[in-house]
């Protein structure tokens, strides 16, 4: 009875002189690329520095690969500038002599050789590995991950294609051998990644939110989100943005007159239920998702709207990734007497916001401002005064202004973590990074030929939709992104009903972190398109 196969790092002397004689066979006997010799052995150049995995059943070595990290490769010997070709900042390693033996060929005992290739490659810290795989075997080759490069080389009649493949790549292939422990990369609209001083803060004992300690935390808290924004005052209430958003409703079921309700995206459509649930009298004004609006078509609207007196739109449409104009939106909204109300729950914290002449606007505490989900945010400019008409308690912004703003329980866990992102956070530098991060990405993913719903200039820096041609599928690529350890939005009703990913600069990661994700993205497109 045969023994179960091994696959090892060859260390045994016997190991290496059966790894010659197979050497001899698939490359001298089989593709002829070395001269025949009486011994029928094939010592390779590189022997010494090479690291061998093989196959092994019965004290026979079946099949074998030979990873080798010293510069210059085999490859660089065959094709010039070999490095113009490769990502940058990568760990490399030349993976060659892949052979077989005729009874072995079979996927089992390929997908096990690659499988603990992999793992030694990851030992030993090597991210990317270059090869050159025989023209015939370049569909396979791509279905692991492998990403073509470069012209055709070799001798002899044959061929080879320059290829490398990096660990995302592979990971985030169909026929991935990798699992992940490492934390992935966050890629999210939300939740975000937060920082070590955030989570300090959300370790820290809680304070009672009646404490001296705690209003005064409270009251910093506030001065920066103002000094963020331009806005006068700020009110801060346990719940999420769209609980934001039912604060600046109840403010406006307290007007006269009937409002105008943009919508080109997901959240302009709820920003047009929730007023509609506050029995609000509104007009509406709705795009196709991811078109932008124009001047002309907003004057006209209003225009022919009697007895408007507040406009509300969605800053960044985060679905589409579309930044609507605000300076159109204010130019517009003080051209008709109108007041202006912004939901800029994803725009805060990812770009530049003036709120010094909006008369609502609302945000939360995660996503752009990279603190934990949980804080709603209402910005306003005007004086409060009791309402006169009965509105929810919890959502009355004037009882938040007569008590401090903490008329209720709060979490001050909640609102350090906050305070903790905002102190640590240069914001100019953030806003220039996300537009040079997004910039960057744009064009990689324009080479892949992904083309962003949303364009430069009408585009919100950091947030990139991305509808995928058939026969590709959202969820599919997303599922495999994950496990190839990048976060994306996919799962979403909205965004799996249209095909769409998205990707999002939320988070702090660097360009590094992006190109891997390219790579992983590039080999996702690549298994659909073969």
């Amino acid at each position: 009875m045969l023994e179960p196969y091994t696959f090892k790092i060859a260390e045994e002397a016997w190991e290496l002189e059966q790894i010659n004689a197979l050497n001899y066979e698939a490359f001298v006997e089989e593709i002829p690329q070395h001269a025949s010799n009486t011994e029928r052995k094939l010592v390779d150049t590189f022997h010494s520095q090479n690291r061998y995995v093989i196959c092994v059943q019965d004290r026979q070595v079946m099949a074998m690969l030979a990873v080798r990290p010293q510069r210059p490769f085999s490859l660089d010997r065959k094709l010039a500038e070999l490095d113009s070709y490769l990502p940058t900042g990568r760990h490399l390693c030349e993976v060659r002599l892949l052979a077989a033996r005729r009874p072995a060929r079979n996927s089992r005992i390929v997908r096990g050789l690659i499988a603990r290739t992999v793992k030694y490659c990851i030992d030993q810290g090597y991210d990317t590995a270059v090869i050159s795989g025989i023209l015939q075997q370049v569909r396979l080759y791509r279905h692991l991950g492998f990403v073509p490069f470069g012209p055709i080389v070799g001798n002899n009649g044959v061929r080879f294609q320059p290829m490398y493949l990096t660990i995302e790549g592979h990971a985030a292939s169909r026929t991935s051998f990798i699992g992940h422990d490492a934390e992935p990369v966050n890629l999210l609209p939300g939740p975000v990644a937060i920082s070590a001083a955030v989570r300090r803060a959300l370790e820290a004992p809680p304070l009672s939110h009646r404490s001296r300690e705690y209003l005064e935390l409270h009251r910093q808290t506030q001065a920066r989100l103002c000094e963020l924004t331009g806005a006068k005052h700020v009110q801060i209430l346990t719940g999420s943005g769209t609980l934001a958003n039912e604060a600046v409703a109840a403010q406006l079921s307290l007007l006269e007159g009937k409002g105008l309700i943009l919508s080109n995206g997901e959240f302009g459509e709820r920003l047009i239920e929730q007023a509609r649930s506050y029995g609000l009298h509104i007009e509406t004004l709705s795009l196709p998702w991811g078109q932008e609006y124009r001047r002309e078509s907003l004057d006209a609207k209003i225009g022919h709207t009697p007895g408007l007196s507040w406009i509300w739109a969605v800053l960044s449409e985060s679905s589409t990734g579309m930044l609507n104009n605000p300076e159109m939106l204010n130019d517009i909204a003080n051209e008709h007497g109108l007041r202006l109300c912004l939901d800029c729950v994803s725009a805060i914290g990812n770009t530049a916001v003036d709120l010094r002449n909006v008369y609502l606007a609302s945000a939360c505490s995660s996503k752009g401002l990279r603190s934990v989900a949980g804080l709603a945010l209402v910005f306003y400019n005007h004086a409060l005064h009791a309402p006169m008409k009965p509105i929810p308690v919890y959502l009355d912004l004037c009882r938040y202004e007569k008590s401090d703003g903490v008329p209720f329980t709060i979490a001050s866990n909640a609102t350090g973590a906050l305070a903790a992102a905002l102190n640590e956070t240069d914001f100019a530098a953030r806003f220039a990074r996300i537009r040079m991060l997004d910039t960057w990405l744009r064009a990689r993913l324009n080479r892949l030929n992904l083309r962003p719903l949303v364009s430069e200039p009408a585009s919100c820096p950091g947030i990139i939709t991305i509808p995928l041609p058939e026969p590709m599928n959202s969820k599919d690529i997303g599922d495999r992104l994950k496990d190839a350890g990048f976060l994306i939005s996919y799962e979403s009703r909205y965004l799996l009903q249209r095909n769409w990913i998205q990707v999002c600069l939320m988070s702090e990661v660097g360009k590094l972190q992006l190109r891997a994700f390219v790579d992983a993205l590039k080999s996702c497109v690549a298994g659909f398109r073969d």
